[in-house]
């Protein structure tokens, strides 16, 4: 299963229905796209909080916008591009802007976890993970 795809679907899922925050598994990788996706606003804040028996959780803070009882949640869709059947790697100069510059595209660079406006500032390419808006 792909774990990566199934925390951004609860993440849109529990904006859907204006949850305060969820709970996914802990992986080193998702902790790095999560502090993407807080400093780009899509979240508020995570921490990790452990279970017992060597097993972690993240808890997923999510971030509104709108005033009572207009609360939309910031992220309205999440494109998973690069999949376990096939991944998807681009070059600095192809990345491209997500809904006019309205989204966000994550990448897994040789530096790390970044955006696309990240990579392209530091001319570095890699494995496009997905489009987030």
């Amino acid at each position: 299963m792909d774990q990566i795809a199934n925390m951004l679907i609860s993440i849109k899922n529990g904006g859907l229905v204006k949850k305060d925050h969820i709970f996914v598994p802990h992986s080193k990788i998702k902790e790095n796209i999560l502090n993407v996706l807080k400093n780009e606003g899509f979240i508020k804040t995570f921490e990790t909080t452990d279970l017992g028996n060597n097993k972690k959780s993240l808890k997923i803070v999510l971030s509104f916008e709108g005033k009572h009882p207009h609360i939309y949640s910031k992220i309205n869709n999440v494109e998973r591009v690069s999949k376990l059947s096939k991944r998807i790697y681009v070059q600095a100069k192809d990345i491209k802007l997500v809904k006019y510059g309205k989204g966000v595209v994550v990448l897994s660079t040789p530096k790390g976890i970044m955006t696309g406006k990240e990579a392209r500032k530091e001319m570095v390419g890699g494995e496009m993970l997905f489009k987030i808006w």
